[in-house]
C-alpha cells in the first residue's frame, strides 16, 4: 500500500501536451466509443480520465516515502512492456528516470487507440497492483454523469462506485457499469439479434405510415417548415418559416427550392415551390425567418417576432399538419420535400411531397387518436398510470437553454409530430416484449436515439445530406425548418443504425473492462458510503449554472418511463410525487427554482457543493487523495466552486489544466468556452493547520503564478484557458489554511484573495506579453504603456485560446456575426483582469472597447478611425503630415498642433464620447499613434506612415515594441495582423 506521506503522480508531474491531444482527438472519435451508448451532456474525454486515474493512483518514485517494492516492479512492467529503446536501461534505474517513464506510459495510454490494447492494459493495471497490493483500489464518483471516470476505474481493474441524482444518468451507469461487464461481448450480439426482430415487426406495423414511392425508391427523410401568415393587408398568404432553401449543397451536388407566386382570384396568394440544379449560390434565395422575424415571399412585408410566436403558439409549436374533414392539408406545418434512396443507385434523390405523402400523414394523426381513445377507456388504473404522450410539462420559461416554450410547446410531447409520437409508442411496445430486463434497458437506449433525431427540433443537414440529431448542443432551441425520419429506413435516424452504433460500444466496453462496478441513485451531499472506505475520490461536478442537466434530461426521461414503466432507476428518489428528474437538489444555479424556501443562487450553490465536498472528505480514507474537474468559463462559477471546496475541508496540492473541447464545438461558435477543464488534485485538510499569513502569500504568489504560466505557454495552453489554469496553483497557496489572516487579524476571504490572483495573473501576462526595455519613465514596458494599450494586449491574449472558434453556423444564419465584433469575451472575464489593475472599463468603452449584453469587444481601426483623424479623415491627416514634415517630430496625435488644418477635431469627437474629461482629451496614447499608421497603411499613405514611423522611433521604443506586440496577439489572417505587419515593414532597418 501506498504509505500515507507518500505523493502521488498527480501531485508533482502530469503530461499536459500529450493527453491533450488523445483527448481532443478523441471527440473526433464515435464508431465504438462508449460515449454513443447513450447521449449525455458535458461528458468528460476517456483520455484524461483514464490518465489523471492512473496518475492518481500511482506513487512519485521520486518521493522518499515510495515503497522501493513498488519501484522494483514498475521498473520489470515498464521493461516488458517497452523493451528497452536506447537509453532506457540506464534511464529507469534512477527515480527520476523512473518516474519520466511513468509519466511517459500514461501519456501514450490515453492514446484511444491503446486503451484496449492487451499489452498497455495489462501493464495498467499491474502497477495499479503494484502500487496497492492485492486488494483493488475504490474509485468514487458522487456526480458521475455519463460514466467517463467510473469506466476508467473499471478498465484499470479498480472498484468503482458511481452515483448520481439523476434518473437518465443512472441508468446509463447501470448499463455501462454493471449489466455490460456482467455480460460481456454476447450482449452486443443479443441486441442486434433482438434490434433486427423489432425492426421487421416494426417495419410491418408501420408500413402505411412510411410507403415507398410508387418507383420503389424509399423515403429516409421528411424535410418540414412551420408555417405563419402574412398580416399585411391585401395579402394573408402562408409563410413557411425556412432558414435556407438549399436542399444539398455539396461542392459537386447542389439542390435547391425556388418559388412563385400563384395569385387566384377572390383567393389568398400562395406559394409554389420547384426543385431546381443551382450553378451559383445566387441563384438560391434567401430564407424567410432570421431571428424569429418572418419574410412574406409574396408581398415581402416582416412579420415581428412577437407575431411570430403567437402564431405558432396557437398551433402549439406547429410542428403538425391541420387536415380538413376530407383529409386534405388546410394549414399546419408544410412538407418541403422528401429524400429519397434508390435501389442499386448511390445517392440521395430528392423529390417534391405528394398527396400519398400528407395521407400517411393523416393516417399517422388517426392511429394516435385510437391509441389515446384506448388509454382514455382502459379500466385498469395501473395501465393507465401514463398517458401514451408524454404530458409532464416543460420546465418554465427562462430555464437556461430553453426558448421552444415561447412557441407554444408546453409540454413534452409537443416537441414530436403525430407520426413520431406514434413510432416511438409502438417502439415501446415493442422494448416491452422483450423477455430480460437487462436486453430491455439497452435497447430502450436505441428507442432514446430514435427520439433524439426524430423531433420537429432535429435539423437536416444540406452539407452532409443527412439527418442530425436533436441535441447539438446543451439546449433546446426553436427550430424553423427540420428534418423528419424515416424510422426504419438504413441511414442517419434509423433504428437499426441507432441499434448498430450501441452495439459498437457495447462490444468496445465489454473488451475494456476488468469487473463490474456499482451504481446507485443517490444525492452527493448525502453519500451512502460508511466513513474513510473509499481510495479515491474523482468526480466531475455540475459546472454552476453552465449545464442544466436536469431539464435536458427530460427529453429522455419522459419516453423511458413509458418503455420502461416502473423502472427502480427511473424515478426521484427523494420527491415521489414528482414525475420528472430532481430539479430542487440538483446541483446547479438556478435562481428561478427554489430549496426549501431559498433561491438556488450563488450561495446555495456554494453551500451544496461544501456539503458535498464534506461527504467526499468523510468518505476517503486518511491516505486517499482526490480530484474535481471543472471548465466553466466565468470567475464566478470558480469562485462558488472553491469556495465550497474550502468549506468541505480540502487542500488543492496540484491542478492540470487538460484540452477536452474541440474548437469547433457548437459551443465555441458563439463565446470565449474554455477549451481546457482543469483537473484540480487535493487533499482532505488536516484539523490542525496553522493560520496563514496574508503578507507571506502575497510574497509567495508572484513566482508560483510566474513559474506556473511558462510551465503551461510551453505546453501550449493560452489566453483564458491560461488563466484559470491559474486558479488551482494560487489555491494551493490559499488551501493549505484554515483561515489566511492580516497582520492585524482581519480574515482574509477567498474572494479578496482571488481578486489578488486575477491581479498577479494580469500583470505577469503583460510583463510576457509587452516584455521590458529600457525607457525614461520606467524600466518595464507593461507600466510606461497607457492603459489602453494594456488593456488591449490583456484582452488579445486572453482571446487567444478560442480565436479558432469565432465563426458561424453555416446551417443557422442567426448566429451571424458583424466582422466589427469579432473580437469578443464576456464581460466577467475582461472585469477580472482589469478591475484589479485599475482599468476602468467605462472611460474606455466607445473608444477602444463596445459591450453589448454581457459581451465586451474591440472596436476595430475602422471603427476608430473618425475618433483618430476627425471628420476629414485620414487623406486630410497625410496631406498635412507630407506638406509640413517639421511638425512629424511633435506628433501627439494631429489635431492638438496649431498648424492642423480647420476641421472638426479629434478633440471635439472624443469630448462627445467622454463626456468631458479632458485629461483623456488632452493626451493621445500609444495605441492612438499605432492605430492611426495602421490606417495610413490601410488608405495607402506610404509617405505620411514613414514620416509618422520616423517620428516615433525618436520619440522613443514604446510605439515599435507595441506594434510587434499586437502583430504577435491578434489572430493569424485577421486583418489588423496584416495591417501591423505590413506596417512594420516600412520601419527602417
Amino acid at each position: 500500500m501506498i504509505p500515507q506521506a507518500c505523493r502521488r503522480l498527480a501531485e508533482v508531474d502530469f503530461p499536459i501536451a500529450e493527453v491533450s491531444q488523445h483527448a481532443v482527438r478523441e471527440k473526433s472519435i464515435r464508431h465504438g466509443h462508449p460515449s454513443t451508448l447513450h447521449l449525455w451532456w458535458a461528458r468528460r474525454p476517456l483520455a484524461s480520465s483514464r490518465a489523471i486515474l492512473m496518475a492518481l493512483l500511482l506513487p512519485d518514485p521520486c518521493d522518499g516515502h515510495c515503497p522501493s517494492a513498488f519501484k522494483e516492479k514498475a521498473r520489470q512492467i515498464l521493461l516488458g512492456l517497452y523493451g528497452r529503446p536506447q537509453g532506457w536501461t540506464t534511464a529507469i534505474r534512477s527515480d527520476d528516470g523512473l518516474r519520466r517513464i511513468i509519466l511517459a506510459f500514461i501519456a501514450d495510454f490515453a492514446d484511444w487507440n491503446l486503451a484496449n490494447d492487451r499489452a498497455y492494459l495489462d501493464a495498467s493495471r499491474a502497477l495499479v497492483q503494484a502500487a496497492h497490493g492485492a486488494e483493488r483500489p475504490l474509485i468514487v464518483d458522487p456526480f458521475a454523469g455519463g460514466g467517463s471516470i467510473p469506466l476508467e476505474a473499471l478498465r484499470l481493474n479498480c472498484e468503482a462506485f458511481a452515483s448520481d441524482l439523476n434518473p437518465v444518468a443512472c441508468l446509463i451507469l447501470k448499463v455501462m457499469l454493471e449489466d455490460i461487464p456482467r455480460y460481456g461481448p454476447r450482449l452486443a450480439t443479443e441486441l442486434r439479434q433482438v434490434g433486427d426482430k423489432i425492426k421487421r415487426q416494426l417495419e410491418q406495423e408501420l408500413a402505411v405510415l412510411y410507403p415507398p414511392d410508387p418507383d420503389g425508391s424509399t423515403p429516409i427523410a421528411y424535410l418540414w417548415a412551420r408555417t405563419v401568415h402574412c398580416e399585411a393587408p391585401n395579402c394573408g398568404a402562408e409563410i413557411p418559416l425556412m432558414r435556407t432553401f438549399w436542399l444539398c449543397k455539396k461542392t459537386k451536388r447542389k439542390w435547391a427550392l425556388r418559388s412563385r407566386i400563384k395569385r387566384p382570384s377572390n383567393a389568398l396568394p400562395q406559394v409554389i415551390f420547384e426543385m431546381f440544379e443551382p450553378k451559383t449560390d445566387s441563384e438560391v434565395q434567401t430564407g424567410t425567418v432570421m431571428r424569429a422575424k418572418a419574410t412574406c415571399i409574396c408581398c415581402s412585408v416582416v412579420l415581428p417576432p412577437e407575431r411570430v410566436r403567437a402564431q405558432l403558439a396557437e398551433q402549439r409549436g406547429g410542428a403538425d399538419v391541420v387536415f380538413n374533414k376530407k383529409g386534405y392539408r388546410i394549414d399546419g406545418a408544410r412538407m418541403m420535400a422528401v429524400v429519397t434512396l434508390k435501389s442499386g443507385q448511390t445517392g440521395r434523390y430528392y423529390r417534391l411531397p405528394t398527396d400519398a405523402d400528407y395521407e400517411a400523414v393523416h393516417t399517422a394523426q388517426q392511429r394516435l387518436t385510437q391509441i389515446l381513445d384506448a388509454w382514455k377507456d382502459e379500466d385498469d388504473e395501473e395501465k393507465r398510470s401514463l398517458c401514451p404522450i408524454p404530458d409532464e410539462p416543460l420546465p418554465p420559461i427562462g430555464t437556461l437553454g430553453f426558448r421552444i416554450q415561447r412557441y407554444g410547446m408546453l409540454q413534452w410531447g409537443d416537441l414530436f409530430t403525430a407520426r413520431q409520437k406514434v413510432v416511438l409508442i409502438e417502439l415501446g411496445k415493442a422494448i416491452r416484449a422483450i423477455a430480460s430486463d437487462h436486453l430491455q434497458e439497452i435497447v430502450a437506449f436505441g428507442a432514446s436515439k430514435q427520439s433524439d433525431f426524430n423531433s420537429s427540433l432535429s435539423r437536416w443537414a444540406n452539407h452532409m445530406e443527412k439527418s442530425v440529431a436533436t441535441f447539438g448542443r446543451q439546449a433546446l432551441p426553436i427550430l424553423w425548418d427540420w428534418g423528419e425520419v424515416a424510422p426504419m429506413a438504413d441511414a442517419s435516424g434509423g433504428f437499426q443504425v441507432a441499434i448498430d452504433w450501441i452495439a459498437n460500444a457495447t462490444k468496445t466496453i465489454a473488451m475494456s473492462v476488468g469487473n463490474t462496478g456499482q451504481v446507485q441513485l443517490t444525492d452527493a451531499t448525502q453519500h451512502v458510503l460508511p466513513d474513510q472506505s473509499a481510495d479515491i475520490w474523482f468526480t466531475d461536478p455540475p459546472y454552476y449554472d453552465a449545464v442544466p442537466y436536469a431539464d435536458l434530461s427530460d427529453y429522455f426521461l419522459v419516453w423511458l418511463k413509458r418503455t420502461l414503466p416502473g423502472h427502480p432507476l427511473l424515478r426521484d428518489p427523494i420527491d415521489p410525487d414528482n414525475p420528472l428528474s430532481p430539479k430542487i437538489p440538483e446541483a446547479v444555479q438556478d435562481e428561478t427554482k427554489y430549496y426549501k424556501d431559498q433561491p438556488k443562487n450563488r450561495k446555495w450553490f456554494e453551500e451544496t457543493m461544501a456539503r458535498s465536498f464534506a461527504e467526499g472528505h468523510r468518505v476517503l480514507n486518511e491516505d486517499g487523495i482526490a480530484s474535481v474537474v471543472f471548465a466553466h468559463k466565468t470567475t464566478e462559477g470558480w469562485e462558488a466552486l472553491l469556495s465550497g471546496m474550502i468549506r468541505g475541508g480540502w487542500t488543492i496540492t496540484a491542478s492540470w489544466p487538460i484540452a477536452t473541447e474541440k474548437p469547433d464545438r457548437m459551443r465555441a461558435m458563439d463565446s470565449a468556452a474554455l477549451a481546457t477543464s482543469i483537473h484540480l488534485i487535493c487533499r482532505p485538510r488536516a484539523e490542525d493547520e496553522r493560520i496563514g499569513d496574508w503578507a507571506d502569500i502575497l510574497r509567495e504568489l508572484p513566482l508560483r503564478v510566474r513559474t506556473w504560466m511558462e510551465r503551461l505557454q510551453h505546453e501550449g495552453i493560452q489566453g483564458a484557458d491560461l488563466i484559470f489554469a491559474c486558479i488551482g496553483p494560487a489555491l494551493e497557496i490559499f488551501s493549505r489554511y484554515q483561515a489566511v489572516e492580516t497582520a492585524e487579524g482581519r480574515k482574509v476571504t477567498l474572494s479578496k484573495y482571488l481578486e489578488k490572483v486575477w491581479e498577479v495573473v494580469g500583470r505577469t501576462a503583460l510583463q510576457q506579453i509587452l516584455g521590458t526595455v529600457e525607457t525614461q519613465a520606467s524600466s518595464n514596458l507593461s507600466e510606461a504603456l497607457e492603459e489602453d494599450a494594456r488593456l488591449t494586449a490583456l484582452f488579445l491574449w486572453t482571446l487567444q485560446s478560442t480565436e479558432t472558434s469565432q465563426g458561424n453556423d453555416k446551417e443557422n444564419e442567426t448566429t451571424t456575426i458583424k466582422s466589427t465584433k469579432i473580437f469578443r469575451l464576456p464581460f466577467d472575464v475582461v472585469r477580472r483582469f482589469a478591475q484589479p489593475m485599475g482599468i476602468d472599463l467605462n472611460i474606455w468603452t466607445n473608444r477602444i472597447i463596445g459591450q453589448t449584453k454581457g459581451i465586451v469587444y474591440l472596436l476595430s481601426i475602422t471603427e476608430r478611425a473618425r475618433d483618430l483623424f476627425g471628420a476629414d479623415g485620414s487623406s486630410a491627416i497625410a496631406d498635412w503630415i507630407e506638406n509640413d514634415p517639421s511638425t512629424g517630430l511633435q506628433i501627439a496625435l494631429f489635431p492638438e498642433l496649431d498648424t492642423m488644418p480647420k476641421t472638426k477635431t479629434r478633440r471635439q469627437d472624443r469630448k462627445a464620447l467622454l463626456d468631458g474629461d479632458t485629461e483623456l482629451q488632452a493626451n493621445t496614447t500609444t495605441l492612438d499613434r499605432v492605430h492611426a499608421a495602421m490606417l495610413l497603411q490601410s488608405n495607402g499613405h506610404a509617405n505620411a506612415l514613414r514620416i509618422l514611423i520616423g517620428a516615433e522611433k525618436e520619440r522613443g521604443p514604446e510605439f515599435l515594441q507595441l506594434a510587434n506586440a499586437l502583430s504577435a496577439l491578434y489572430p493569424r489572417n485577421s486583418q489588423e495582423k496584416r495591417l501591423l505587419d505590413a506596417m512594420l515593414l516600412a520601419v527602417p532597418r
